[in-house]
């Protein structure tokens, strides 16, 4: 069973199959709480997409997956604030090669931001990062005190 509150993406709207609401509290699709794209700044990344993440819940801990190929790891930034977390990057020059010389390119890497809602369900401290293989993966290690297992109820 999943924990419904665990923590909300900035996503809102209806997206393919998912629809309305993620298992997460929060809903796929649009602004962020409240504000524009990307936290009102109006960054695009892949095209009119954000990097898409995947989220893993464990007994211990959840952990989130972004898929960020190319991107250089010391311009990523992981902040919390009021119990949001917030994952941006910022590349010095967004969509250029280093030596200016591309003749033809389909892909490169823009600025992105993207916050999830943690519900004071994660130990904020405790909170660490890995970029291998072009996947940013954050571990939230869950708090003990907020995170309750489901019950499940006997109907008479």
């Amino acid at each position: 069973m999943y924990n419904k509150q665990a923590f909300e993406s900035e996503h809102k709207g209806g997206c393919g199959s998912w629809g309305g609401r993620s298992k997460f509290g929060g809903s796929w699709g649009g602004p962020a709480f409240g504000r524009g794209t990307f936290g009102g700044r109006g960054h695009r990344a892949w095209g009119a997409h954000r990097p898409p993440v995947n989220i893993e819940e464990t007994d211990t801990e959840y952990v989130i997956a972004l898929y960020a190929a190319g991107l250089v790891k010391e311009k990523v930034s992981l902040t919390v604030k009021d119990d949001v977390l917030t994952i941006s990057y910022a590349p010095d020059s967004a969509g250029k090669t280093e030596t200016g010389n591309t003749t033809y390119q389909e892909f490169s890497t823009h600025s992105f931001e993207r916050s999830f809602k943690l519900n004071n369900k994660v130990l904020i401290e405790s909170i660490s990062a890995t970029y291998t293989d072009g996947i940013l993966k954050i571990t939230l290690p869950k708090n003990p005190a907020t995170n309750v297992p489901a019950q499940t109820i006997t109907v008479g």
